[in-house]
């Protein structure tokens, strides 16, 4: 079995120390050198904005200042991802205020992609679109109703909102053909906080279940000489064997697996397969400084999920 040697790991942790911002550097020592969950707080709260939203790039592929859906979104998965949960944080009633102000949302949920995105450096997805936003604003409304699921008050109103939109974008399972870019990873999510939260009760979460797990077997590209390029792999679903996808894609995870290992360019962490753009060179010093941004956020992405499945050596 192929494992990442010692040696991987000490050229990738040099290159974090070198090239990552603050953020995914205490995001990268939480994980792998006792770092502490004060220490992430502290260096994501200069994203947040006094509307509670957050923005500055913290979704690095959009440098817009301003409070989004998404890049809310994103704090929140680092919040989940440290376990963090105090519902009467400062960082999380900021996001609660955010979501409850309504910035930004429909009764089908939340915005994809915002108008002040296009004032700033961003990636083609970015731009403002309210077509794009009917199929794309999926998968970021199924996450964020997970938020609200596991952190809001059962008796309050952003929590009934949020039961609400699910019913909806739950629909959409069966009626929509294009579930948007998130939409997948996000109905993921929300099956898993539905169980947690005893909330599978009050929907067919079985049929739901076996809807899912189809929609992620068919979208994960089996080609690996693909992988260069932005296709979906295993673990943009599964994190650990524990995973309900697993049984299913067992033979392709292991070959994502020693992909990994594989593929690492020497004293250096994995390149991102993703560009800002194609025949139109517009924020290409913004997107150096993004792919960067990126390259450290993925490193710390893979590292896990070759730790889960045990591929590292026994001395890291």
């Amino acid at each position: 079995m192929k494992k990442l040697t010692l040696k991987d790991y000490k050229e990738i942790k040099s290159w974090m120390y070198r090239n990552a911002r603050p953020m995914e550097l205490a995001i990268w020592q939480y994980y792998f050198e006792n770092g502490s969950k004060d220490a992430v707080l502290s260096a994501l709260e200069v994203y947040q904005n006094d509307d509670g939203g957050f923005g500055h790039a913290l979704e690095a592929d959009s440098w817009n200042p301003n409070s989004s859906p998404y890049t809310t979104l994103k704090a929140i998965n680092i919040l989940k991802e440290i376990g963090f949960n105090d519902k009467y944080h400062p960082i999380i009633q900021g996001i609660f205020k955010f979501l409850e102000s309504n910035s930004y949302c429909s009764e089908n949920g939340w915005y994809f992609n915002i108008p002040s995105n296009d004032n700033y450096a961003h990636a083609p997805w970015w731009t403002y679109n309210m077509e794009a936003n009917a199929f794309e604003g999926i998968g970021l409304t199924a996450e964020i109703v997970s938020f609200i699921f596991l952190n809001a008050d059962k008796d309050s109103e952003i929590f009934n909102k949020a039961l609400m939109i699910s019913d909806r974008i739950i629909d959409k399972l069966s009626t929509a053909d294009n579930h948007g870019e998130m939409g997948i990873g996000g109905y993921c999510v929300l099956l898993d906080t539905l169980e947690k939260t005893g909330l599978a009760l009050q929907f067919d979460h079985k049929l739901l279940t076996e809807k899912v797990k189809k929609l992620v077997y068919n979208s994960i590209e089996r080609d690996t000489s693909k992988w260069i390029y932005y296709f979906r792999r295993p673990s943009d679903y599964i994190d650990s064997p524990e995973s309900i996808f697993y049984k299913d894609n067992q033979y392709i995870v292991a070959k994502e697996l020693d992909y990994l290992i594989d593929t690492r360019p020497r004293d250096s962490v994995w390149n991102i397969t993703w560009s800002w753009f194609e025949n139109n060179e517009r924020f290409a010093k913004e997107f150096a400084i993004s792919e960067n941004w990126w390259k450290a956020r993925v490193a710390i992405d893979k590292i896990i999920f070759l730790k889960n499945f045990c591929r590292l050596d026994e001395s890291i």
